[in-house]
C-alpha cells in the first residue's frame, strides 16, 4: 500500500478553521516591556496540536521575545500563556513540556553526539536502558546512525544541527521551539533541511514553532505563519493567503517582492475596482467584496511574476504601460528585469521571467522599449 505523502496530510490539516478544535498554545493579550520599550504588545494567538507555525518578521519586531516567553525564559508584564488549557505564565522553564533548539545549537563540545542527545534525559534520571533506547531512536530519526561516538567538532554544520534537533526531541516535548534553525547552513543544505524538517514534524506529530526572518523558510515549512512588526501581529494565515492577500503594504513588501503604485479609486462595480494612477493611467483590479469609497487614496501592488513583458503594445485598454529596460539579472531559474516607467527618476518596476528553455536567446536587452501588462486579477489593493 502506497504511503501518503506528508504534503497530502498537511493539505487536509486546518484546525484553525474548525470551531470545535482546541488549541495547544494560547497567548491571551500578552505584553512584554524592557524599560521604556514595548517588545510585545497585546498579542493574542493560538497554536494547534500537530501544527507547524512560523513567526516571521525583521530583527527587533518581538518574535524572539514571544518565543522566549513561551519557553519560560521571559515573563510577560501582562496577559496569560496557556498550554493545553493550563496557565503556564509563571511556570519555570524546566517544568514546561516545551523544548527549544537554539540558533547556535548550543552543543557541548566535550561530549559525544550520543551524550549530547542524552543530556536532558540523564538530568531527568531516566533508567539507563530507556536513555540508550531513546538516543538510538533519535539518531535513527535524524539519520545519524553510527555517528554517536563523534564529537561536535567532527561533524558538518548540517550534522550538528541534526544533533541539536535530536537532543530537543529526545524528551518528547509537546511543543518544540526553533530559533532561526537554518541560519548557519548554506543555501542548498538549508533548502534540503527545510523539507526534512517538515517530514520529521509530520511523522512525529509534535507541534513546531519556528522563529525566522527568512520569508522563503517560513513559507516553505509552515502550515500557518504570523507576520510581526513592532511587537504586534500584523497578519496570521497560511503562507499562500499571506502572499496573495496581504492585509497591508508592510506585509506585501516583507513577504516577497512587490511593485507599488499610488492612486485613488474612481469606480467600484461589484468586485471590479478602477484606480487612477499618475504614472500608468487607469488600473482595473478584481477585489473580492471591496470596501472602498470613491476618491479614496490606495496603493496598488503588483508581484513581479504576475507581470507580462512584450515589445508590442498589448490590445487591452487598461493595465498596461510603456517603459524601457533598465537592468537585467540572470538567476538561472528566472531572469529579473527592471523596467523604468516614466523616464529616469520614474517608477522602476521588477518583472520576473521564468527561464523554461536551456538555449533560448534572450528576448529582451538593455535599453529595449517595452510594454508591461497584467491581468485584472494580478493586482492588489493595499492599505498603506
Amino acid at each position: 500500500m502506497r504511503k501518503a505523502s506528508p504534503g497530502s496530510l498537511r493539505r487536509a490539516f486546518q484546525p484553525w478553521n474548525d470551531p470545535a478544535a482546541k488549541p495547544l498554545i494560547e497567548f491571551r493579550h500578552v505584553t512584554k516591556r524592557f524599560g521604556g520599550v514595548t517588545a510585545v504588545a497585546e498579542v493574542s494567538l493560538s497554536l494547534y496540536p500537530r501544527e507547524f507555525f512560523a513567526l516571521l518578521g525583521p530583527s527587533g519586531c518581538g518574535k524572539t521575545t514571544l518565543m522566549r516567553m513561551l519557553a519560560g525564559f521571559e515573563t510577560p508584564d501582562a496577559g496569560q500563556i496557556l498550554l493545553g488549557g493550563t496557565d503556564i505564565t509563571e511556570m519555570p522553564p524546566h517544568l514546561r513540556p516545551v523544548n527549544m533548539m537554539f540558533q547556535s545549537y548550543a552543543l557541548f563540545p566535550h561530549l559525544s553526539v550520543a551524550d549530547n542527545i542524552a543530556y536532558g534525559l540523564k538530568r531527568e534520571r531516566l533508567p539507563r536502558a530507556e536513555i540508550a533506547q531513546r538516543v538510538a531512536e533519535m539518531l535513527a530519526l535524524v539519520k545519524l546512525d553510527g555517528l554517536g561516538k563523534r564529537r561536535p567538532d567532527q561533524l558538518s554544520g548540517g550534522q550538528r544541527q541534526r544533533v541539536a534537533l535530536a537532543r530537543a526531541l529526545a524528551k518528547r516535548p509537546k511543543l518544540l521551539l526553533l530559533d532561526e534553525p537554518m541560519a548557519a547552513l548554506d543555501r542548498k543544505l538549508r533548502e534540503a533541511t527545510q523539507f526534512e524538517l517538515m517530514d520529521l514534524q509530520s511523522e512525529l506529530g509534535t507541534t513546531f514553532m519556528v522563529v525566522t526572518h527568512d520569508q522563503d523558510e517560513a513559507m516553505t515549512m509552515a502550515d500557518r505563519m504570523a507576520v510581526m512588526d513592532h511587537g504586534r501581529l500584523v497578519q496570521i494565515g497560511p503562507p499562500d493567503v499571506i502572499y496573495e492577500a496581504p492585509v497591508n503594504a508592510y506585509v506585501a513588501s516583507f513577504v516577497g517582492d512587490i511593485n507599488v503604485l499610488e492612486g485613488h479609486v474612481v469606480a467600484v462595480e461589484g468586485d471590479l475596482v478602477r484606480v487612477e494612477t499618475g504614472i500608468t493611467g487607469m488600473v482595473e483590479l478584481d477585489e473580492e467584496a471591496p470596501a472602498l469609497a470613491i476618491g479614496a487614496s490606495v496603493l496598488v501592488g503588483l508581484r513581479p511574476e504576475k507581470l507580462d513583458l512584450s515589445h508590442d503594445e498589448p490590445p487591452q485598454p487598461f493595465n498596461k504601460v510603456a517603459g524601457e529596460i533598465w537592468d537585467i539579472g540572470y538567476l538561472g531559474d528566472v531572469t529579473m528585469v527592471q523596467v523604468m516607467v516614466g523616464g529616469e527618476g520614474g517608477w522602476l518596476v521588477k518583472v520576473a521571467l521564468t527561464n523554461r528553455r536551456r538555449r533560448a536567446a534572450r528576448p529582451f536587452a538593455w535599453e529595449d522599449k517595452v510594454w508591461l501588462s497584467w491581468d485584472v486579477e494580478a493586482g492588489l489593493v493595499l492599505k498603506p
